[in-house]
């Protein structure tokens, strides 16, 4: 594909739907890259090295979803056995570490998980009063709510690829802890973001909402699934009233609570994974509801259309903590991967031909840059900023490789 530049996308979209975009080539360089995200996994905890608990749920996801596109390939990459590994360790890993999380004043969460105690006080950011610990953790249930979001969708994806329907009831029994977070007296609603009560976002809520969609959409009998849609019909008609999506039509990282138990948006960083986990949990509960609402998409549409406008330069998503060589901690590396894995989602979804295009054509192009801009072309890693250079910001490492795998999935999705 040629490269599009600024407002030009809109325009030039449907020339590019052609011949150029080689399904071949898209489906060559994510089987290459995901062959480099596997030199990071450690087979003994089920893990990838060098990224975090959550990050790893995500790198989960992504696997699951190009085995669900490319069974023959998954095969030769042995992804049917990974996703098994991961399920099988990763769950006796949590109790050899602490999670430790801090909030900083952007909204950035800024995550570590270690094998021994940690001081709070050595984190980035954590003169924020947004600290949260936990010291040691059972399976797939932690401190963290949202944590607990990216392992129930991990495991339903998991559950797509493979039809083991023990991923699913596991899912299930995590969602189950994560609905105990949810909280009326605060916010009016939705849940918090750790069990210490302290902060409700974005991203949490996202998940839930995601998480009981995808299950109404999977589980067997007809009361289970009628629960879940009504938990997600419930959490949406909450989300889209929090006040977390400002003016602009983007989604704001939280809410500030007041001492009356109101709430308003907090005014944070407007992150890219914030703008894409709830297009996926608006297209499953589309789907649950079979169609019905005809509110959903077009919310869903808004949301990304928005985030585009926001976060991209010469038509290449971008991070705000990427300016001027800046420090995405841990966790935002991931970020621009889960919207882009949404936007798949929401491209397939049934919607006009102009917006399908439209965000094929953004898939593309940044599946593009990435490929040509941001790849070490000697250790075939892959770096955070997608427009290149590869150096820029440290440098490749698991999460900004893994970030951009899901992009080269999404583009072998669409094209």
């Amino acid at each position: 594909m040629v490269l599009l530049h600024g407002s030009s996308l809109v325009a030039q979209a449907l020339a590019l739907l052609g011949p150029r975009a080689d399904s071949r080539a898209y489906t060559a360089q994510t089987v290459s890259a995901i062959s480099t995200l596997q030199g990071w996994y450690d087979e003994a905890d089920g893990l990838w090295n060098g990224t975090g608990w959550w990050n790893s749920a995500n790198l989960l996801t992504t696997l699951a979803d190009f085995a669900l596109l490319d069974g023959d390939d998954a095969t030769r990459l042995g992804l049917t056995a990974i996703m098994a590994n991961t399920y099988a360790a990763a769950q006796g890993s949590g109790s050899q570490q602490t999670a430790v999380k801090v909030v900083d004043s952007t909204g950035l969460v800024r995550s570590s998980y270690v094998r021994t105690a940690v001081e709070v006080e050595a984190m980035p950011g954590s003169s924020s009063s947004l600290v949260a610990v936990h010291d040691t953790f059972s399976g797939f249930i932690n401190n963290f709510y949202d944590d607990e979001g990216w392992w129930t969708l991990a495991l339903i994806h998991a559950f797509d690829a493979t039809n083991r329907t023990d991923y699913l009831v596991s899912a299930e029994s995590i969602f189950a802890d994560l609905h105990r977070g949810v909280s009326t007296d605060v916010c009016g609603g939705g849940i918090w973001w750790s069990k210490d009560h302290t902060y409700k976002n974005a991203i949490a809520n996202e998940l839930y909402l995601a998480a009981a969609a995808s299950l109404a959409n999977r589980v067997a009998g007809a009361a289970a699934r009628v629960k879940y849609r009504d938990i997600a019909v419930g959490q949406w008609a909450w989300f889209r009233h929090s006040g977390m999506i400002n003016a602009q039509g983007t989604v704001n990282d939280g809410l500030v609570i007041h001492e009356n138990g109101s709430c308003s948006n907090n005014g944070a960083t407007v992150w890219s994974y914030n703008q894409g986990v709830v297009l996926g949990g608006l297209v499953e509960l589309h789907r649950a509801l079979g169609g019905a609402d005809l509110s959903l998409l077009p919310a869903a549409v808004a949301i990304a259309r928005a985030g585009i406008d926001a976060l991209s330069a010469n038509g290449i998503l971008h991070e705000s903590c990427e300016s001027g060589g800046g420090d995405c901690g841990s966790d935002g590396p991931t970020f621009k991967g889960v919207f882009l894995r949404n936007l798949h989602y929401l491209s397939q979804a049934g919607l006009s031909s102009r917006d399908r295009d439209y965000f094929r054509a953004y898939i593309l192009q940044n599946a593009d840059s990435i490929w040509l801009n941001d790849r070490d072309t000697t250790t075939n890693e892959l770096g955070l900023v997608w427009s290149g250079p590869v150096s820029a910001n440290g440098g490749p490492n698991t999460a900004t490789h893994g970030s951009a795998v899901d992009c080269l999935v999404a583009a072998v999705a669409v094209v």
